[in-house]
C-alpha cells in the first residue's frame, strides 16, 4: 500500500450486463431471383461481467470511484443473414482476498471468495441476442415479417468486502507499537505518532527472513468491546480471520510509565478475539513485550514473562526503536508460520 493511500475495504456497486441486440427483419431482393426469402440476421449477445482477483491491487478504492458498471450491449442483426457483433465482456479487478456478496434480494448471498491471484467469477450474464426473421421461416410461413428483440442483461447489486491475506497479524491495544514494528521488520511505511489510534487503516508489509518471505499485517484499533463493534471493531477484526499466526504486542513501556496491567490487556484482547470468532484462539501465537527501550530495569518484566510462559506461550522482548530482539522475532514468526502450515486445517478455521 502506498503511503497516504486511503484503505477502502468495503464497497457496494451496481453491475448491469450488456443487452442482447435485436434480430433483423429483412427480405432477400436480388435481380433474376423472383422469389426472395427472409434473410434477417440475429442480434449479438450482450457482454458478460466478471470479477477477477489481482494481486497488484491492495484496496477497493477504484470500485468506490466507479459504483455503476455496465458492459457493452450487442449490435442489431443485419440483412443477408448478418449476425450483430457481440458486446465486449467487462472485467472488474479487485484485490486478492475480496469476498463478493449478492445483495439484490432481501437476503444477502455469497457469490465468491477470491483468495488467489487470477481467481475469476462470472457475476452478470449478458442478454441473448434476438433471432432474425430468417429463423422463423418454415413451410407454412415462408415470409415472416417479424423478428425477436434482444434480452436485457442481468442486473445485480453487489457488496465487495476485502479480508487481508497475511501470514502474520500484529494485534494489541492502540499505541502498543504495531506500526513501528511493521516499519522495522518490513518496507511498509504506516503512519506512526506518539498518541493512540494513529493507525486507522490496516497495513501490509513483506518480511524477509533469509531467502524466505512472509506477509505481516498491522491490525489497528482493537480495544475492549471491539467484537461488539466498538471503535469499528468488526471492520478491523475481519482482517485477522485469514492470518495464520497472531503476534500479540504488549507495551512494556506502559508497565513503567502508567503501571499498566499487561496481563489484563492481554486477556482483554484475547476475549475480543474469541467473542468475534472462537477459532482465532486456536491460532499459532507469539507474545511480544514491545518498547523495552523504555524500561530502565528489565527485571520488572520477569513476573509478566513467567506468567505468560506458564500458559505455554512463547514470549519475546523487542524494541522497534533500537532493533533489539527484532531478528529473533522474525525467526520466531517464520517458525510459527511453518508450524501453522504443518498443522491440520479445519473447515471452521478458514474464513
Amino acid at each position: 500500500m502506498n503511503p497516504g493511500e486511503s484503505f477502502i475495504d468495503e464497497v457496494t456497486i451496481s453491475v448491469r450486463a450488456g443487452d442482447g441486440g435485436d434480430g433483423c427483419v429483412s427480405m432477400r431482393r436480388e435481380k433474376f431471383v423472383p422469389r426472395g426469402g427472409p434473410n434477417g440476421g440475429d442480434g449479438g449477445n450482450g457482454g458478460d461481467i466478471v470479477i477477477t482477483a489481482d494481486r497488484g491491487l491492495s484496496t477497493l478504492q477504484d470500485r468506490r470511484m466507479r459504483r455503476v458498471i455496465r458492459s457493452e450491449s450487442g449490435d442489431k442483426g443485419g440483412g443477408s443473414n448478418r449476425t450483430g457483433r457481440g458486446g465486449r465482456m467487462e472485467a472488474i479487478r479487485v484485490p486478492v482476498g475480496t469476498i463478493v456478496f449478492d445483495c439484490s434480494g432481501d437476503d444477502e448471498a455469497l457469490l465468491a471468495d477470491l483468495c488467489a491471484d487470477g481467481d475469476e467469477v462470472l457475476i452478470a450474464h449478458g442478454g441473448r441476442g434476438g433471432r432474425g426473421n430468417a429463423r422463423f421461416a418454415k413451410a407454412t410461413r415462408q415470409t415472416p415479417d417479424f423478428a425477436e428483440r434482444g434480452q436485457p442483461g442481468q442486473l445485480r447489486e453487489l457488496r465487495l468486502s476485502l479480508k487481508l491475506l497475511a501470514d502474520v497479524g500484529l494485534v494489541g491495544f492502540p499505541n502498543a507499537g504495531k506500526s513501528t514494528l511493521l516499519r522495522r521488520i518490513s518496507a511498509a511505511k504506516p503512519r506512526v505518532a506518539a498518541y493512540p489510534f494513529t493507525t486507522l487503516t490496516p497495513s501490509l508489509g513483506v518480511v524477509e527472513v533469509g531467502d524466505r518471505r512472509i506477509v505481516a499485517a498491522d491490525i489497528p484499533g482493537l480495544i475492549e468491546g471491539a467484537s461488539g463493534g466498538v471503535g469499528l471493531g468488526h471492520r478491523f477484526l475481519r482482517h485477522i480471520e485469514r492470518t495464520r499466526v497472531l503476534v500479540h504486542l504488549l507495551d512494556a513501556g506502559s508497565l513503567v510509565l502508567e503501571s499498566a496491567d499487561l496481563l489484563q490487556r492481554y486477556g482483554a484482547i484475547r476475549h475480543e478475539l474469541g467473542a468475534y470468532q472462537p477459532e482465532l484462539l486456536e491460532r499459532e501465537e507469539l507474545v511480544v513485550l514491545s518498547k523495552i527501550d523504555l524500561v530502565p530495569d528489565p527485571r520488572v518484566l520477569e513476573s509478566v514473562e513467567a506468567e505468560l510462559r506458564g500458559r505455554g506461550l512463547r514470549v519475546l522482548r523487542v524494541s522497534a526503536a533500537t532493533g533489539a530482539g527484532v531478528n529473533a522475532l522474525q525467526q520466531a514468526m517464520l517458525q510459527s508460520v511453518d508450524a501453522a502450515d504443518a498443522a491440520p486445517q479445519s473447515d471452521e478455521g478458514v474464513a
